[in-house]
Parts: C-alpha cells; structure tokens; sequence
C-alpha cells in the first residue's frame, strides 16, 4: 500500500503545450462593454445613451459581434424582464440618483461627466455579471439587448431557440409542433 500524502501530491500527467494553444484565443468568451457615453436633448427631454459591444463566440448567440446604443431605462427594462420571466437572480442596477435630478442643486446633475462614468461603470458590471449567467444567456429580452437596433417591448418572453449550434441544447425546449409529434406518437 502507497502512502496516501504522496498519493495526494503526484502531478498529473499534461500534454506539452504550444503557442497556439497558449496565446489562441479562449475556447468559450462573451465580453460586453459599455462606453461613448452621449447626452442628448434640451430641458426636460435631455437624456444620455451608452454604447454597448457584445463579442462573443457562444453558439446561442446570432452575431459574434454587435455594437447598439441604450439608455438607462432599457437597462431597466432588461432587469424588470428577467425578474418577472426569470428564475434568475438578477443583480441590481446602479442607482437611480434621484437626489441628483434636483432642479435647484446649481450643476449638471446626472449630466454630470463624474455621475455619468460612475453609471457607466455601474452599467458594464450589470450587464457582464448578468449576461455571464448561463441562464439568462437563454433568454429572447437579453439576446435583443445585447443585438437589436431597437428594443420591441411587445415581444414575446421566452427562450432563444434554433440558434445554430443549439440543436440538441436541453434549456431549450422544441418548437411545439415538434413537441406535439414527440408526446403523441
């Protein structure tokens, strides 16, 4: 019988490794950056967009890279989306800045370039921990905010499905027609 602390502690056995496995790009990645903040509008109309990139190589997403521009309220509603149709923990936004919406405070408020990086810094961390969720990445809501030109707010929630590469992918569930097929025969 061996000793089991020299048992515990042998390597295991590698393959050598080449440069074109140590510098080649990551077998699964998703990155999603915020920046290029914007203010847009006068007065009360006056709001700032951030541009969000997505690079990805994961088979359930359509694009491998994507770049829209969103405003605060469509990170929202993104978050408010996953909560109702979700199992998922959904992390927080940052703030509101409520406080900062004051018409008598005398400086720009939430247009200020302080608050607007410290939010777009509070976006990016939202929407990576967020998207890093293998569940959330099924998700129809998340695959429009991260891809569509525009947010359709009458879409149906749902997971993504037939996405190549996703066949045989069991968190998404067949297309009823073939469902109907399966059960009754």
């Amino acid at each position: 019988m061996s000793d089991p602390t020299v048992a515990d502690t042998r390597r295991l056995n590698s393959k050598p490794q080449d440069l074109t496995d140590a510098y080649g790009p990551p077998s699964n990645f998703l990155e999603i950056d915020v920046y290029d903040p914007q203010t847009i509008g006068v007065g009360r109309n006056r709001f700032t967009t951030y541009e969000v990139r997505m690079r990805t190589n994961l088979p359930i997403f359509k694009l491998k890279d994507s770049v829209v521009r969103r405003r605060y309220s469509d990170f929202e509603w993104l978050k408010n989306e996953l909560e109702r149709d979700s199992k998922i923990v959904v992390p927080p936004l940052p703030g509101k800045a409520l406080k900062r919406q004051l018409p008598f405070r005398g400086d720009e408020g939430i247009f200020e370039e302080s608050f607007i990086e410290e939010r777009r810094v509070g976006l990016e961390q939202f929407i990576n921990r967020l998207a890093g969720h293998p569940l959330a990445q099924n998700e129809r809501c998340l695959h429009m905010f991260l891809q569509d030109e525009s947010i359709d707010r009458n879409y149906i929630p749902g997971k993504v499905r037939n996405s190549p590469g996703m066949k045989n992918c069991l968190l998404c569930p067949p297309p009823l027609h073939l469902l109907a097929v399966w059960l009754y025969h």
